[in-house]
């Protein structure tokens, strides 16, 4: 079988579609009606978005750089192994496979599921199983056109995104506008002084988990046109438009929503609550519709990004050959997009999601140090490779970063032991496996 190799066919706008799609996901729906009930203090929720929105400039900074330097497919993966050499990459693949995109991409396609289906009273908690078969035809459904190539990729993130989008900007506006809500909620609540510490962190854990995915164009930095200019521009303008949007939502959020409203049952549903209390809810039923119908877009994000780094690995001889083949039509890698969207959907049978964003969040932070920590270690061992790219700021913004994320990852594993040492020890496991596929892969047993 002749090897095949992919091509740079994704522009601009693709690039850039694939980090806001990436970012834009379940944690904008999810974490502001968690850090209302836990902060009771909107202008602290502002300034922890804000906050985070600094931190994500900062990591898509760094990986402007790197990405800029080495343009190949797979993203962190690549740094590492340039930075570090092949075993913490294949951690980092290893990671990535599971807690990364498998997970991410089931839970995206059961919130869209949820959202779709929610106007017709088919969401409740005794529906599970139902969300799960919705779910799994989504993932499947957006995978499909993916298999087809670059161009079907390309039309189906940029469509999907752009709903998302326009979605997104039209409730802010319209909230603002024309929407019942009421300013004086921003200054209701308990005093700043009041919230803890640990509370506090606890939600920036969030926030940052919720903007996860500013390095994403990375993954495809291998199918990119002039990926020299087009990966730091994609990265930066991907960031930099999520972290206005999150901020233009969460002021529409305290905008209609009471902090005395919140509770256990409803801090899930909170954008949904916004738009009824705005609108009516013959508009909240609408919103959910098409809220649903955004979120494919995530779907496809994660479904166009993480094959490309089980692709790299499978280059490197890390993982099974079949990721790296590469079709002959559409010259996109099928194979590894088939076996992670299968993973995804065994996932959707086997989890209950409750501890699943402390686990994903702790495995992803670590290797979120590590990977801009290759901004300094490649500077150093490698200083000949051409960086069309330059973190500015530095070694202050790499520095920035890591600092924060490494307080907050030594935080999570006292206040999360459990979902923390899950995840640790997921990482740990592969260990012995990256040893025993390198031992059988050189043919000594």
């Amino acid at each position: 079988m002749a090897t095949r190799e992919l091509q740079r066919e994704f522009g601009l706008s693709t690039a850039t579609y694939v980090v806001i799609a990436s970012m834009v996901g379940t944690g904008i729906l999810i974490s502001p009606g968690y850090m209302m009930l836990s902060l009771g203090n909107y202008p602290l929720i502002f300034g922890l978005w804000a906050l985070g929105g600094l931190l994500a400039l900062c990591g898509a900074l760094c990986v402007a750089e790197l990405a800029a330097a080495l343009p190949r497919a797979g993203g962190e993966y690549v740094f590492l192994r340039e930075a570090y050499g092949p075993m913490p990459a294949f951690l980092s693949g290893w990671t990535s496979f599971f807690l990364g995109f498998s997970a991410p991409l089931a839970v995206a396609g059961y919130i869209a599921a949820m959202y779709l289906l929610t106007p017709f009273g088919l969401a409740q908690k005794d529906a599970g199983h139902l969300l799960r078969i919705v779910a799994a035809i989504i993932i499947v459904a957006i995978t499909v056109p993916n298999l087809f190539g670059h161009r079907q990729s390309a039309w189906t993130q940029n469509l999907t995104t752009m709903l998302k989008l326009g979605l997104f900007v039209v409730l802010a506006a319209a909230a603002l506008l024309f929407g019942k809500g009421q300013l004086s909620h921003i200054t209701a609540g308990q005093p700043i002084a009041d919230v803890g510490v640990g509370t506090a962190v606890t939600q920036l854990f969030y926030v940052m988990f919720a903007y996860s995915g500013w390095n994403a164009a990375s993954y495809v930095a291998g199918e990119v046109k002039n990926p020299a200019r087009t990966l730091p521009r994609s990265l930066l303008l991907g960031a930099g438009s999520v972290i206005v949007l999150y901020l233009a939502l969460n002021l529409v959020f305290a905008y209609a929503v009471p902090l005395a409203d919140v509770g256990l049952d409803n801090a899930e549903r909170v954008p949904q609550l916004a738009v009824e209390n705005l609108f009516g809810r013959g508009a909240a039923r609408v919103f959910s519709i098409l809220l649903g119908l955004a979120f494919l877009a995530t779907v496809s994000a994660f479904v166009i990004t993480g094959p490309r780094v089980y692709y790299a690995m499978a280059k490197d001889g890390l993982f099974p050959s079949l990721a790296g083949h590469v079709s002959a039509k559409g010259q996109v890698p099928t194979y590894a997009m088939s076996l992670q969207s299968l993973c995804a959907i065994l996932i959707l049978f086997v989890t209950d999601f409750q501890n699943l964003y402390q686990y994903a969040a702790v495995g992803l932070s670590l290797f979120a140090l590590l990977f801009v920590g290759a901004v300094y270690v490649l500077r150093w061992r490698r200083p000949e490779i051409s960086r069309p790219f330059r973190v500015p700021g530095y070694p202050i913004v790499p520095a920035i970063f890591m600092i924060v994320t490494l307080f907050m990852a030594v935080f999570a594993f006292t206040q999360w032991p459990k979902p923390s040492l899950c995840s640790l020890g997921s990482i740990l496991v592969g260990i012995p496996v990256y040893y025993l596929w390198s031992t059988v892969r050189a043919g000594k047993i």
